[in-house]
């Protein structure tokens, strides 16, 4: 089935096994068991860890829109927006980018993720023990309904019925193989956002409007709904881990 991004996966793992659920070894494995190789993660987790931080925190920014990244300098930033996805800590500061490859020879490819590290300024922990996963829930639904109106009205197929009717009810993206010690609102924030974030890019991989001026209608709106359930994502990822860290209370 369709994965998490591996930085909301990592940021999971990871938190979980800095609260002393599973060793750092075994959360890296558990959140990407599909890829062979990473290099520079463990020792860039060890160091944060080192030096006091409790949490590892995810940003999902798109071109035009660095919501939850951290500020940081022009060449981190391009590299996250390229990436589409980083890591970073709040206290110390600090940024992990990764960038994945194949690896090997025709018919034995393997999969590796290379993360960069790069200077980010921290973070007011404040901005993250705010996150609470009823109002991201709630947000997330209002968009995913005015959504499914807008393409509606736009008209033609796919993902203009009942696919987006079973994303309503939320029947899918139930189990994303996340820590069991993930917060259960929030896991279900997490689960409905990374189904709409991954059915909004089917829809946009094919032409389903009847006419050109509705497929570029069409697409306009899967990618505003399609960012609007990477923001939740990531903040819902960034309450989890706020609850696994022990900063806020289990909500």
């Amino acid at each position: 089935m369709p994965e998490l991004p591996a930085s909301v996966r990592v940021a999971a793992w990871v938190t979980h096994a800095w609260a002393g659920g599973v060793t750092l070894t075994q959360a890296v494995e558990r959140a990407l068991p599909d890829i062979d190789h990473t290099e520079g993660l463990v020792e860039q987790l060890r160091l944060w860890r080192d030096l006091g931080e409790a949490a590892v925190l995810v940003a999902l920014p798109g071109p035009g829109d660095l919501a939850g990244l951290p500020r940081c300098g022009p060449v981190a930033t391009d590299a996250a927006v390229e990436a589409g996805e980083a890591l970073y800590v709040a206290g110390l500061g600090g940024l992990l980018v990764p960038s994945t490859s194949t690896f090997g020879s025709e018919g034995a490819r393997g999969v590796r993720i290379d993360w960069m590290a790069h200077d980010a300024d921290p973070i007011p922990p404040h901005r993250i023990e705010a996150l609470e996963p009823s109002q991201l829930e709630r947000h997330l639904r209002r968009t995913l309904l005015a959504a499914i109106d807008e393409l509606d009205a736009i008209g033609g197929t796919p993902w203009a019925d009942d696919l987006a009717r079973d994303l309503a009810d939320d029947r899918l993206g139930a189990d994303w193989a996340l820590p069991d010690a993930l917060p259960e609102r929030a896991r279900k924030v997490i689960g409905l956002a990374g189904t709409v974030s991954i059915a909004t890019e089917l829809g946009l991989q094919a032409s389903g409007a009847i006419t050109a001026a509705g497929d570029e209608a069409r697409a306009t709106a899967l990618r505003a709904l399609r960012r609007e359930s990477e923001r939740c994502l990531a903040d819902a990822t960034n309450a989890a881990c706020a609850t696994m860290a022990g900063w806020v209370p289990a909500r």
